[in-house]
This record gives structure tokens, sequence and C-alpha cells, in this order.
């Protein structure tokens, strides 16, 4: 059994959020933490108080807005999240790829503060703002290629997916657009387009943007092969597919994330991806990398590109970017971004400077604490113990990922036939023992890790202790 130190406390009673404590710093292995770095279980998770806020959401926010989890956050950093109850969760999530820094990196609090007090929107449209420039000149450089470079700001994924689209489609003078089963790009209607599952993204939602076509994902443990077979077969039927369903010469550009997300960290075999980029340019097609969840060191280099040498022509980021703040970008070919002609991309609030400041903060903090590295680290970490445990159930079909995004795929025992059903339960197993656990996948049978980059090796261990005592009572 798993250890989990739970403190009888009452709970606070109080009708509305308490004000603001000081702020206090907490060492742990080294690093200066907001908030202390362990599990504590104080109430049953949810607690009282986070149920009583969960009443009033329900009578105040639509329930079209799901909530997986329904504890309240008061304060966050590290790996540790804390509620309204006092309860001390290990984070496995970051917000879905976002709070990779930490939610409460200094850097970002500082450079943001600073900014908040300066001034905190004019429109870059209207009157603009060095920081904008700054964060334009930190993308063109650490993005893949050394070719010149170019890039606008937006506020979401969504968004940056649909400018990268508006501008393929300028550029190029085509309309159609290639995007790829079990793929996530957002929940706007053109992205929607693009996503391949229906619920909870698609279902009642359409009509949706015209002159999209899905072909088929290099998915390895649903294909039959080895790696460089597998890589071929896919490859052969994603060009057999378009020349039958669209025709090479009518493609503006094909859209795929290097490693899906939301269709459940779908690793493809190495040389799938380069093939791809090498159609599209015999081809004259714009080749998009969605790295909106893989990017900003999540996979162990500073986007998944690089790990096969793979330059996009564009490239769309958020998540990671700004430590928590909304931000996205599109990046790319100077002659590609320069088509557009002025004023044909923007937004009110597209790279607002004080999320502007905050994504300084954090890629310097991902620069001066080598987080592309700690993800690797983790993968380590991860691999092994994900390993001993498929060795204990057969239930676990593969491991897979990259880096700090990795998951496990959960099949009926002895087939490859998805089990949700479980997938849940040991979902729910975690949720319970205090570890923010997610799932994704087409099917919704794969468990996914996205851990801050910042953890430490302890907590993973709890954390991953926890997903072990899960398994032996829920399989």
């Amino acid at each position: 059994m798993v250890a989990i130190t739970v403190v009888a406390v009452p709970a606070p009673a109080r009708s509305r959020r308490s004000p603001r404590r000081a702020s206090h710093r907490y060492e742990h292995q080294g690093a200066v933490m907001s908030v202390p770095q362990k599990r504590e279980l104080r109430t049953a998770i949810p607690g009282p108080r986070s149920q009583e806020l969960h009443q009033r959401t329900k009578q105040a926010v639509s329930s079209g807005v799901g909530v997986g989890l329904p504890v309240y956050v008061e304060k966050a950093g590290g790996g540790i999240v804390v509620d309204v109850d006092g309860n001390q969760l290990i984070d496995m999530g970051s917000g879905i790829a976002v709070t990779s820094v930490g939610a409460s990196a200094q850097r970002v609090i500082d450079r943001a503060q600073a900014q908040l007090e300066d001034f905190t929107h004019t429109c870059f449209m209207v009157t603009p703002y060095e920081e904008y420039t700054q964060v334009a000149e930190k993308l063109n450089e650490l993005t893949p290629g050394d070719h010149e470079k170019r890039t606008a700001l937006f506020n979401s994924g969504a968004e940056a997916v649909e400018n990268a689209i508006k501008i393929a489609r300028h550029h190029t003078g085509r309309t159609a657009v290639i995007a790829f089963d079990h793929a996530y790009h957002g929940r706007t209607n053109l992205t929607m387009a693009l996503t391949a599952k229906n619920m909870p993204y698609k279902h009642g939602f359409g009509p949706f943007a015209s002159d999209v076509y899905r072909m088929p994902m290099a998915y390895p443990y649903r294909w039959t092969g080895d790696a460089a077979s597998i890589a071929d077969d896919a490859f052969e039927a994603f060009t057999s597919a378009v020349s039958a369903q669209v025709s090479a010469q009518n493609v503006a550009a094909v859209i795929i994330e290097p490693i899906q997300g939301e269709g459940g960290f779908i690793v493809p075999p190495s040389g799938w991806l380069a093939k791809i980029a090498q159609w599209c340019r015999d081809n004259g097609i714009v080749f998009i990398a969605d790295e909106v969840q893989t990017g900003f060191c999540r996979t162990g280099d500073w986007f998944a590109c690089d790990h096969e040498g793979v330059v996009p022509d564009l490239i769309t980021t958020a998540k990671g970017i700004a430590g928590g703040l909304p931000l996205s970008a599109v990046t790319g070919r100077a002659e590609i971004m320069d088509a557009v002609h002025a004023s044909g991309l923007g937004g009110t609030y597209g790279g607002n400077p004080v999320a502007c400041a905050a994504a300084l903060g954090s890629i310097e903090t991902m620069e001066q604490e080598d987080l592309p590295g700690r993800a690797r680290e983790i993968e380590a970490i991860f691999r092994e113990r994900l390993g001993q445990l498929a060795e204990k159930h057969e239930a676990i079909g593969e491991i897979r990922g990259r880096g700090a995004m990795m998951a496990v795929e959960i099949v009926k025992p002895g087939t490859t036939t998805p089990d949700p059903d479980l997938t849940k339960a040991v979902n729910a197993a975690c949720h319970a023992a205090g570890v923010i656990t997610l799932t994704a996948g087409t099917y919704g049978n794969v468990l996914r890790f996205l851990p801050p980059l910042v953890i430490s090796d302890d907590l993973l261990g709890e954390a991953l202790d926890v997903l072990e005592e899960a398994f032996a009572t829920q399989a």
C-alpha cells in the first residue's frame, strides 16, 4: 500500500475566498519553491470547501465547460497544487502542458509583475511595445531551422492554428488543408474541422469549415510491422489517399502534431515525419508543425521536430510558452509569413504585454535550468517505472511518448481492444490519492503524464507509487 499523510483538521469555514496570505518560499532539493513540495491529504478528494465551490460553479458556469477533478486551487508551485481545503496534490498535468516551468516560477512572476506596473495593454497594432518584438526575436532564434523567420503573436493554440492556415492559403493561393486521424488542433470552427475526435469536441457543433481532408496517421501500436515498414506503408497510404481525394496541386497546407496530444500521445515511427515534410516541399505545400503541446522543452528538445531534424515551414506554439499566461504564436519562413498583406494578421489582445513579459521569463527559466535536459531525465524515470508496471499488468498495451510527455495505452488483456472503463477507474483512483492525472486518446483509453519540468525526483517517484497502487486495486 502507498502511504498517504492524512491530517484530521476541520475544513476552513468561510463563505468566500480569504485574503491572500503573505508569500513564503520553501527550499526543496536545492530549489526554492512557492509551496512545500510534498503530498498531503487533509480531507477526502474533493474536500468540503471544494464541493461547496463546485455547487456554486454549477449555478454560475455553463455545464458545457467540463471539469475533470473538482478540487479548487488556491496555490501551486513546483510539482504541487494546493486546494482550498489545504490538500497538497502532486501535479502530473501542468494545466495540460502549460506550466512547464511551474505554476509560480519566479522569473515569470518578476517579469509579469514589472510589466503590470508599467501598463497592461495598448494593442500592438495601435501603439506597439518592445516586449512583443523580444518574444518574436526569441521564437525566430529557437524554432527549428536557420532560415530567415518572422513571428506573429496571438492568444491561444487554436487561434495560432487558424492563423497558420490563413497564412498558408494566402501564400499558396490554394485552399485545401490536410490533417490526420487522431489529431487535435482546437475548438474553434476551423480547428474543429481539423480535429478528429467527435465527442466531446465536435458533437453537435457543425457544419464545419470546408476543404479539410483527413488522412491516415502512422500509429505504430495499431499498424502492423516494424518501425521502418510502418513509416513506408503509412507514407504510401497518405500519398495514395491525397491523390484520390484532393490532389497535391490543390493543397495549401499539411498540419500535424509531431507527437499527437489529445489523440493519445501517438509517436510516429522514425522517418515518417521527414517523409511528409519532404513531400510537402516537393509539391509546393506549406508544412505546418502544431507544437502547441509538444513545444518548449516538453519532449526533451526545444521542439519535438528537433528530434529528427525536421524543419517545418510554419510552427504553431502556445501552452508552455508563457508560464500560464495566455499567449500563442505562428513562426515561419519569412517569405511565407510576409506574403500576407498589412493588417491581415492580428487581434486586440494578441501578444499582450504582460503575457509577453511572462514568456520572456519562462524562456529564460528554460534556458538557465536546462529544462530540455530535465525532460529527458523525467522520461528515463517514467520508462523504468512504467516498464516495471507493464510487466505486472497485461492491461498496459503500450508505453510511449518522449521527454516529460509520456503515456500508457490501456487495453483488454491479451488484445489491443481499448479499455476506457479501466482507464477511468485508474485515473479516479489517482485523483482520490492526491495525484492529478489526465486521460486522452481517440478511444478514451490512454493515461497521459505531463508533469512540470521542475518537479523533483521524489515527487515523481511518489506519483508513480500511487499509479502502481491504482493499477493494483483497479485492474
